[in-house]
């Protein structure tokens, strides 16, 4: 079985039904109300701000970070494409790692015939471990990744406790 078998329209010899076609969509209740409901849903996060639903899966509302972690730091990389470090705040403030920034468009709305990039304002927040020594903490942006170092104090590598793991066996 292949993936086209799976699109209702794929058996027929990949003729779409009339039902989908412009001409009869216009006139199916079921696909009115499908692109109607769609439409609510956009004009409603429109006004907040935030993209279509086709672009909310990441973006600028939750940029994408990788976390690493080592005896003697962690370390935040985040994707911060299209902004410059001006753009961007970063923040600790007890035990709690802040992104924030925004994104403004290089053009002006009347102008923009149609966009798939997102603007607006972003902010991520990050729970550090306990043990972080958050005055000595540093950031770095290049080529639009925001990377931020926070080292870890003396006594955090020695409040971690080696568990056994045993077989579960009696």
């Amino acid at each position: 079985m292949s993936i086209r078998d799976l699109i209702p329209w794929s058996r027929q010899e990949n003729k779409v039904p009339a039902q989908v076609s412009a001409a009869g969509a216009a006139s199916d209740p079921v696909l009115s109300l499908h692109r109607e409901v769609n439409r609510l849903f956009e004009d409603f996060f429109r006004g907040f701000g935030v993209p279509a639903l086709a672009g909310v899966e990441r973006g600028l509302l939750a940029p994408s970070v990788e976390l690493a972690e080592t005896d003697k730091e962690i370390r935040v990389m985040a994707e911060l494409p299209g902004l410059d470090e001006k753009d961007v705040e970063v923040t600790v403030e007890e035990g709690v790692l802040t992104l924030r920034g925004e994104k403004k468009s290089e053009v002006e709305d009347k102008d923009r015939g149609y966009s798939e990039r997102s603007y607006g304002r972003f902010e991520r927040r990050i729970g550090l471990p306990n043990g972080i020594e958050q005055d000595k903490a540093s950031a770095t942006f290049k080529k639009g990744v925001l990377t931020v170092t926070v080292p870890k104090s003396a006594s955090a590598a020695e409040s971690v406790r080696r568990i056994a793991v045993n077989s579960g066996q009696a």
